[in-house]
């Protein structure tokens, strides 16, 4: 009797395990790929970066500089091991992603129907998703 409760539980475990998992590695590679195509359109200063960035009054190389850093961050991310680096990728992507946020707010640039603001916060609810649901082997 024993032997198949524990049986059963043991299964339970791994389903719940395997959800867990399937979740996070869905959660963080719809995260992954989001951050490495703005990431790779702004190092191309693609599409409406450059007037994005001038619209809210950066200089334009910030361009090239959060392009490498979210595509670095997304190599970051999806390679195994270097979990102490994964933890600041994490917390990048967040202030990234509320930065960008905050940064349209104070230039009065909400886009259709706030875009603008809500695109990045969803980025950043993602990212908090993709680091509640790591697995124990990218965890400090």
């Amino acid at each position: 009797m024993n032997k198949i409760i524990s049986e059963e539980t043991t299964v339970k475990v791994d389903n719940q395990l395997r959800g867990k998992v399937i979740a996070y590695w869905t959660v963080t590679l719809l995260l992954s790929s989001a951050l490495m195509l703005s990431g790779i359109g702004q190092l191309m200063q693609y599409g409406g970066n450059v007037e994005l960035v001038r619209n809210l009054g950066y200089p334009l190389y910030i361009l090239t500089i959060l392009g490498i850093w979210k595509v670095l961050g997304v190599i970051a991310l999806v390679v195994p091991g270097f979990p102490r680096l994964k933890e600041w990728v994490h917390a990048g992507i967040f202030f990234l992603m509320t930065g960008a946020a905050l940064s349209h707010v104070l230039a009065d640039d909400y886009g259709d129907y706030g875009f603008a603001i809500i695109l990045p916060l969803i980025y950043a609810a993602l990212n908090f998703v993709s680091w509640a649901l790591r697995p124990k082997s990218r965890r400090l």
